[in-house]
């Protein structure tokens, strides 16, 4: 059984590293408190526990189907969602200026992490509905944000990222959806697929943002625009008008987060289906981008969310299953007492407790680089936050398919059994390095748009920031053996972004090569970097956290020390070995 407020005061904690009393010190949140963040989560947490969790295996085993071209869903998700949007949890972070309370980023993450833990499935939706909302109020005129906005922020309405053709997966400069332009509108025609809750009953209307192609645009990426299409039309008014020509054809049938509709629509089947342009005409990757990042970001936090489920289920097992025997301990014992089964487990906290603090520390970036007073904070927060994001996307959900797996095999062979719950985690999991840009993806953007694009100072000033944490635990004596494995670990990340820079230029297959290895380099780094700070937050005179607490949060840095970072010297070598190892094979021999 989870416990959605199990691991709130690691939330709290994570909260903490992050900088939330700076955050909440800012003008923006003048009107929040920790008393207030506080009442947030342990509100968040109930509602999790109460109304999303029940849906999870029902939603799992149902799915979801197109009927009369429309998408049917499970039972008792509409009441969720309608609850959901009573209780105001989709407005949450949203700006105030459009009807949302106006709370930090980094306490949304943290709520996003209870919701994609207790049922997945349901929460895609308001995720997704949340990066149409940070998309229009970035780019969109007045008009869209006075016409979208405000129902979207209340979740009234859902919003829609729509990418995908079936002949232009991550290659955008193949989509072929077409916008004609229409007065003041365009009318758009074309087939997208994989579009996750492309379609349902829960919301009043949808808001698909739609990336496609003018007829006179550029070849390429650079002649993309990206355009509101409304399943419903909006009145004069704000009521919701006709029916637009978008309909769903089909539903996927996946591995996994089955009760999310991941649809096939087609847009323009008879007239065209009316759209409103977002930002310029073929500037649109721009905008879409702004979308994916804040869909990146929440699909690390997915990678959290499983973890810590299968983490939870997985130690209730450990404690509850009796068998075999170990040294010092009479007769058959408990599964938690056996040597090995200690190690998954606390391969899977360790982990989770890292993934946490990277994913939240992103999520108080992001209120840095919108509030923080001087432009020269906002701008350093901006560069670290741009680095990190593909790291956090990358890293936590790779991270989530260990530690899903290591639940299973915590469980036995119970755990390859569906009715354990075990499975679902698992299967659930593995869609997370592959939607909203896979890990080579990732990497990708990682190597070359946040590393080669600015020569690594962006990656030096946070090893900086690493080596000063190093020095202070030299200084504690009670952590003083955390700083060598830490050190080594950030001379790995050094050297090898020395050996990229170096060899890019010689051979244009050496980032490609590098990519992902680098990047999991750096997030197993960094996760050591901040379980080091965490242990040295706990030991400072004064910091009141309670003896149990500190003590197992030292131990489990120490553990990741020893267990997880030595992980970085085989990621840096596989990094900087040749690239025609890679290259050089015939395709027919593979």
């Amino acid at each position: 059984m989870t416990d959605y407020a199990a691991p709130l005061k690691d939330m709290h904690f994570a909260l903490g590293l992050a900088g939330l009393d700076e955050i909440l010190a800012l003008d923006a949140f003048a009107e929040f408190d920790a008393d207030t963040v506080d009442q947030v989560l342990e509100e968040a947490a109930r509602f999790a526990a109460d109304v999303l969790a029940p849906l999870n295996e029902l939603g799992d085993r149902f799915g979801c189907r197109v009927e009369d071209r429309a998408v049917v869903v499970a039972d008792g998700f509409a009441d969720a969602y309608r609850q959901f949007v009573d209780n105001g949890w989709q407005s949450l972070a949203a700006p105030a200026e459009h009807g949302g309370m106006g709370f930090p980023e980094a306490v949304g993450v943290a709520v996003q992490e209870m919701w994609q833990s207790a049922n997945l499935s349901f929460a895609l939706c308001p995720l997704l509905t949340a990066g149409a909302i940070v998309a229009l109020d970035r780019h969109g005129d007045d008009v869209l944000k006075e016409r979208y906005l405000p129902k979207l922020v209340t979740g009234e309405w859902s919003g829609t990222m729509v990418l995908t053709e079936p002949q232009a997966g991550s290659d955008l400069a193949a989509l072929t959806t077409k916008a004609v332009r229409d007065g003041d509108s365009y009318r758009l025609s074309g087939t997208k697929i994989f579009i996750t809750w492309g379609d349902h009953p829960m919301a009043e209307n949808i808001v698909h943002l739609v990336l496609a192609r003018l007829d006179d645009a550029p070849a390429g990426v650079r002649g993309i625009s990206m355009f509101a299409v409304p399943k419903y039309l909006v009145n004069a008014d704000g009521s919701r008008g006709a029916r637009n020509d978008v309909w769903p054809a089909s539903v996927e049938h996946k591995m996994g987060i089955h009760a999310s509709p991941t649809c096939v629509l087609n847009f323009g089947e008879t007239e065209g289906a009316v759209g409103y342009l977002v930002g310029e005409e073929n500037r649109g990757l721009a905008c879409m981008f702004t979308m994916m990042n804040h869909a990146r970001l929440n699909v690390g936090v997915q990678g959290i969310s499983l973890s810590d489920r299968a983490y939870q289920l997985a130690r209730s097992h450990a404690q509850e299953r009796i068998q075999g025997t170990v040294p010092g301990k009479k007769g058959r014992v408990s599964i938690i007492n056996h040597p090995d089964v200690r190690r998954m487990l606390l391969l899977m906290k360790s982990q989770v407790e890292a993934m946490r603090a990277a994913a939240y520390l992103a999520g108080g970036l992001i209120d840095r680089v919108l509030h923080a007073p001087d432009e020269a904070l906002r701008k350093n927060a901006e560069a670290r936050l741009d680095l990190l994001v593909p790291v956090v996307k990358g890293w936590l959900t790779e991270t989530a398919q260990e530690v899903t797996s290591l639940g299973i095999q915590v469980h036995g062979g119970m755990g390859f059994v569906e009715e354990t719950g075990a499975a679902q985690f698992m299967r659930d999991a593995r869609i997370l390095p592959i939607y909203e840009g896979t890990t080579g993806i990732q990497g990708n953007d990682f190597i070359g748009r946040k590393v080669l694009g600015d020569e690594g100072r962006a990656l030096r000033e946070l090893l900086g920031d690493m080596r000063e944490t190093i020095s202070a635990l030299r200084r504690n004596d009670s952590l003083a053996d955390l700083a060598s494995p830490l050190d080594e670990a950030v001379g790995l990340v050094e050297y090898a972004v020395d050996w990229l820079v170096a060899a890019a230029p010689g051979d244009p297959h050496a980032p490609g090569t590098a990519s992902v290895n680098l990047l999991m380099l750096l997030g197993t780094v960094l996760g050591g970097w901040l379980m080091a700070r965490a242990a040295l937050a706990v030991s400072a005179e004064g910091a009141g956290f309670d003896a149990s607490f500190a003590e197992a949060k030292q131990q489990t840095a120490a553990f990741y020390c020893s267990h997880v970072l030595p992980r970085a010297t085989a990621y840096q070598r596989a990094a900087k070995a040749s690239p025609g190892q890679v290259m050089s094979m015939a395709d027919a021999s593979f």
